[in-house]
């Protein structure tokens, strides 16, 4: 009874967070949506959480005269139905709402199967605008319409998300391209809905009463205003293709600048299989592509003083031999020296010469836990270890669903062992976007059940080590490198000196 009570939990927190921020007002994919009044929009939200609330009631009651059988039937049905509902209202109302169930889809793998599989509709196939409106937004930001402007369009979108959706194409001169077109509309309503992020994230120092939440705010609203202009994400994209030109398992698509606007985007159209499918494959090939997507989140940033920070499955396309195409580059977080030499303290500190009084000072100089703060230097640093504990081990080791889910409930338990550390945590500025790695990539190595030696490869990512190469893909890498000659960090620059269609 117990465990089949908190199987039940996760469904219905996502439902209640939706109505818990329906004061976020998110503009729909069509003009007849887009004239609801304020009051209306919002009560479309608050009405799957309060829908989802009576639900409850009435299942409880139904459960409490049944048989076993029965009740778990009753279970499923409730766990699916509720899941529905969130997917229809987030993925119909668009912008920052449907991020929070794109989030839900792969965060916790705590969920029961078939409700993440209601979720994960919103990782790539949320609910498309019409033809016609995708039209008139190619006329108002390219002067045409598709039928103009390309010599193939496929009307139906190969992925509708949380800001635009995309269609295949091929150019006059016989390119086949991907176009990302904005929802008309959109940019309005996250911006409205970021007006409103001090409430919500200000209620987060219930949980984290040592928190800011000013700069977390503050960079997020950063972030996300830079997601919302497509010629910053061209100009971001464009830096990782010509990084990642001819690597052997990374593969970013190139922009075609003359297709693309602040609102329109066209890159190189990509092969490849989606997430489910690759986790299909063998152990050898999963591992592979875990391998690939880890070198390329934390290469990026130790090497570039980068992070593309939207790591959920709907923006991977995977090939045989680990090879796999990184898509999506809004989120793009830039990182200054002072920011890569303070995590490689914490990785020096926890790591490589574990030492929990120098990790102690290392995270109150970086705002993370003041050291004034009535805890031991011991509990400090066995909570944050173990975000650290599969790069501690030199030897292979699986990042596995209980893994991952642990990870989720170690950072958000404040009940547990380490509450009264969490309740001490801030989280500087550098830190916000970073943490999609823990609630983000370890949560898709999950899924992969990605196994390695993540230390050698990790040693061969920072810069303070620059280990030899651990496995094949690394020699392969090392080889790319030494043909393509050094790369300093300065070079991927600011992105404001690079220019698209539409400036």
């Amino acid at each position: 009874m117990g465990r089949r009570r908190a199987a039940l939990g996760p469904a219905a927190v996502v439902a209640a967070l939706v109505a818990a921020v329906a004061v976020w007002r998110v503009r729909s994919r069509d003009a007849a949506v887009h004239r609801r009044t304020r009051l209306a929009r919002n009560a479309s939200l608050a009405r799957v959480g309060g829908t989802t609330a009576a639900g409850y009631a009435a299942h409880r009651a139904r459960r409490v005269f049944a048989a076993a059988e029965r009740r778990e039937e009753l279970d499923r049905s409730f766990e699916l139905r509720t899941a529905e509902q969130v997917v229809a209202t987030l993925g119909n109302l668009k912008g920052a709402l449907m991020k929070v169930g794109q989030i839900a889809s792969y965060l916790d793998q705590g969920l029961p199967e078939h409700v993440r599989t209601a979720l994960a509709q919103l990782q790539a196939d949320a609910p498309p605008m019409s033809e016609e409106l995708v039209e008139s937004a190619l006329r108002a930001e390219l002067g045409a319409g598709p039928a103009e402007l390309f010599a193939e369009w496929d009307p139906t979108p190969i992925a509708a998300a949380s800001i635009g959706q995309v269609h295949r194409a091929i150019t006059r001169d016989g390119r086949p391209v991907a176009v990302k077109v904005q929802y008309p509309g959109v940019d309005d309503a996250i911006r409205n809905d970021l007006a409103n992020a001090d409430a919500v994230f200000g209620a987060m120092t219930l949980l984290y009463p040592g928190l800011d939440p000013e700069p977390i705010v503050r960079e997020l609203r950063e972030r996300i205003e830079e997601e919302l202009d497509y010629r910053m994400e061209a100009a971001h994209q464009q830096r990782f293709a010509d990084h990642y030109r001819g690597h052997p398992t990374i593969h970013v698509p190139d922009v075609l600048p003359e297709l693309s606007t602040g609102r329109v985007l066209t890159s190189e159209l990509s092969d490849g299989v989606r997430f489910d499918e690759m986790l299909s494959w063998s152990t050898e090939e999963r591992n592979l592509a875990a391998e690939t997507i880890y070198r390329y989140a934390f290469g990026s940033i130790y090497r570039l003083g980068v992070f593309n920070g939207d790591p959920h499955p709907g923006n991977y396309l995977f090939a045989p031999g680990g090879r796999v195409t990184f898509l999506d580059y809004g989120l793009v977080k830039r990182f200054t020296e002072s920011d890569l030499d303070g995590f490689e303290q914490l990785i020096q500190a926890v790591v490589v010469d574990p030492d929990p009084g120098r990790f102690r000072a290392v995270v109150d100089r970086l705002g993370i836990v003041p050291a004034a703060a009535p805890i031991s230097d011991a509990d400090v640093f066995e909570y944050f270890t173990h975000f650290y504990e599969f790069v501690r081990l030199d030897g292979p080791s699986t990042i596995d669903d209980a893994y991952a889910s642990l990870i989720v409930r170690h950072m958000f338990d404040a009940t547990g062992p380490y509450g009264h550390v969490m309740r001490a945590i801030n989280v500087p500025p550098s830190f916000v976007v970073i943490q999609r790695i823990n609630l983000g990539l370890y949560a898709i190595f999950g899924q992969i059940g990605a196994t390695a030696n993540w230390r050698r490869i990790a040693e061969e990512l920072w810069r303070f080590t620059d280990g030899p190469p651990s496995t094949p893909m690394g020699e392969a890498i090392a080889e790319w490198e030494r043909r393509r000659g050094p790369t300093a960090l300065g070079t991927f620059g600011p992105v404001e000196d690079r220019s698209v269609a539409g400036d």
